[in-house]
């Protein structure tokens, strides 16, 4: 694809080149969406300080709420500190949201079943996050990020924020730096987070360690549902909706309600007290999204009422920690001259079957921890 199809992010702010993990494909924007802050016709791409971004974030300014997704997801040495600066001083004010993930095979709807709960809550006064995390392309590292264009109604409405984010070969279904960004939206007065990850698989299941509620999308009369969905998803859901149950799908839907009803009875639940309930949906006709939040509302409140929401949060927080740890080794591995100088030279040797790949592991390791003993 050629250069000329591609543009820079409206927030991204001026001189901002590769380090930025948005890489967006030029489309027609929807009519209604939100704009990005302008004066006198021209995008406010003014450097802004952390103190600056902190400030407009909690007073839900959309233009510096981007601009601050945007340095924490940036992959520069020279945003980290900011980035850092930014959480810190957002970190007081968010974990007050209804965080949900979302996943479900690839058709499944998931875009389509985002978009008609979003726009059920803030109709009812809810102000709603959706993070929605595109597959980002092997050979480039690109994504199209098209889910803000699917959600037409939802990404104009004054009180939702539809933030696109690519993969960037990270698995787990969820972009590099979702945990951040929740915290960022939380502390910008969003109440209810919906998180979709890039499809379904064993590599989803990350998203289940930094949510509330776990909801498994899934259609009806696909073949054979239970041999194709990994057991690992399934013992994480909450909840299984089969999606699209309209019209003549309605029969279908219902039979493999309780296909999953019996599946799931053989699994041990996830949550603790809560047993995962399978529900029927149409996300086109809007029917079961009513009983969709319901459910999700009733969860919250039996959760909280056994203590078990916030040892899970605890929970999540430990993991959360845990990771950022093992990036941050990784990246400090990789980023080692002596192992960028001599990983390109073993990589010959085991390819030429000269020395086998754990000796040459070992080797490395060896060398870039011995420096630190020193």
């Amino acid at each position: 694809m050629s250069n000329e199809k591609f543009k820079k992010p409206e927030w991204q702010p001026q001189g901002g080149g590769d380090e930025y993990a948005a890489k967006i494909v030029k489309s027609a924007e929807p009519a209604n969406a939100v704009k990005f802050n302008t004066q006198n016709g021209k995008s406010l791409n003014t450097e802004f300080s952390p103190v600056k971004i902190i400030e407009g974030v909690r007073n839900n300014n959309r233009a510096l709420l981007a601009r601050a997704i945007t340095l924490i997801e940036s992959n520069s040495a020279k945003h980290h500190e900011t980035a850092k600066q930014i959480l810190n001083g957002l970190l007081p004010y968010s974990g007050n949201s209804l965080r949900i993930g979302i996943t479900g095979m690839p058709g499944a709807g998931k875009s389509t079943l985002i978009e008609e709960l979003g726009v059920y809550l803030v109709e009812r006064g809810h102000k709603v996050a959706v993070l929605a995390v595109d597959p980002s392309s092997e050979i480039s590292k690109g994504s199209i990020l098209g889910d803000k264009t699917r959600m037409e109604k939802l990404s104009g409405h004054p009180n939702c924020f539809v933030r696109p984010s690519p993969a960037g070969g990270t698995l787990g279904g969820v972009a590099r730096k979702t945990r951040e960004t929740i915290t960022v939206v939380e502390a910008a007065g969003y109440d209810t987070v919906l998180i979709e990850t890039v499809g379904v698989g064993q590599s989803e299941t990350e998203v289940r360690s930094m949510v509330d509620f776990f909801l498994l999308v899934l259609i009806p009369g696909a073949g054979d549902e239970l041999q194709g969905i990994k057991k690992g998803v399934m013992e994480l859901t909450d909840c299984v909706l089969i999606n699209k149950a309209e019209d003549e799908n309605s029969t279908k839907a219902e039979i493999s309600k309780r296909d999953y009803e019996n599946a799931l009875h053989y699994l041990r639940p996830y949550t603790k007290g809560w047993e995962p309930k399978v529900i029927t949906a149409s996300a086109i006709t809007g029917k079961g999204i009513k009983e969709l939040w319901d459910l999700i509302k009733t969860f919250e409140e039996e959760t909280k009422k056994s203590f078990v929401f916030f040892e899970n949060r605890k929970l999540q927080t430990l993991s959360w920690t845990k990771k950022i740890i093992e990036t941050g080794l990784k990246e400090s591995f990789y980023n080692d001259d002596e192992i960028k100088q001599k990983y390109p030279m073993l990589k010959e040797k085991i390819l030429a079957g000269e020395i086998t790949p754990t000796s040459a592991a070992e080797d490395l390791l060896n060398s870039f921890l011995n420096k630190r003993k020193t």
